[in-house]
């Protein structure tokens, strides 16, 4: 039997994947907690196989919280679950000692099977995870590092919370062009939705000075 610590601040997500892990009978569910502060916590009183590892989390964040868990909890391997697939991230990620990575669009069957292979010792990556760190590690550049200047200046006010019709006023530009560079922006830097972007956003583009002021 596979134990398993979930770590995600999302409800939704921890009830969504109780029910992934509750559907099969090799695997079971130790604790869902809602940061990497309460992780740490949770692995005083358990002693899981697996921590499923979100990264974007209040108090305590999943790169820190698995460098945490890999020093004091040598036996316990970080499998990675999270929604960002850009280099920085992973590399990170891998760096802080997590055994694997795997993305949340990822088949429910896909991530019981990475479950399992962490759980043996092995290392599960997604191949658009393993696509971009090959990429980083032979200097090819990473998802997002070829943005247009206007990407750029569209994805930051993304992440200050601008909604398009906004963004479009403080750059001068159609609702329309603001979707079809976020269209390009999602694949370019390997996200799915506004928030994941948003968050990509706050990590990687900071506002700068140069950039347009934010319209209300």
């Amino acid at each position: 039997m596979i134990d398993v610590l979930l770590v995600d601040d999302h409800a939704l997500v921890r009830a969504g994947l109780r029910g992934v892990v509750a559907s099969v009978d090799d695997m079971r569910i130790v604790g869902a907690v809602a940061d990497g502060a309460e992780a740490l916590e949770a692995l005083a009183t358990t002693s899981p196989h697996v921590v499923l590892m979100d990264l974007s989390m209040p108090v305590l964040d999943g790169v820190a919280a698995t460098r945490r868990i890999t020093a004091e909890h040598p036996d316990v391997a970080v499998l990675v679950l999270s929604s960002f697939s850009d280099a920085h991230r992973v590399t990170e990620a891998l760096d802080a000692g997590a055994i694997g990575y795997v993305l949340k669009d990822t088949e429910p069957a896909r991530i019981l099977e990475a479950i399992r292979s962490a759980a043996r010792g092995h290392s599960p990556l997604d191949p658009r995870v393993a696509r971009t760190v090959l990429h980083a590690r032979r200097g090819e550049p990473a998802p997002g590092a070829d943005l247009t200047d206007r990407e750029q200046q569209v994805l930051r006010l993304v992440g200050q919370g601008l909604a398009n019709k906004q963004i479009g006023r403080a750059l001068g530009i159609r609702e329309g062009t603001v979707k079809a560079h976020l269209t390009s922006v999602f694949q370019r830097i390997g996200v799915r939705d506004r928030t994941s972007a948003a968050l990509w956003a706050r990590t990687h583009l900071p506002p700068t000075a140069e950039d347009p002021a934010a319209l209300a």
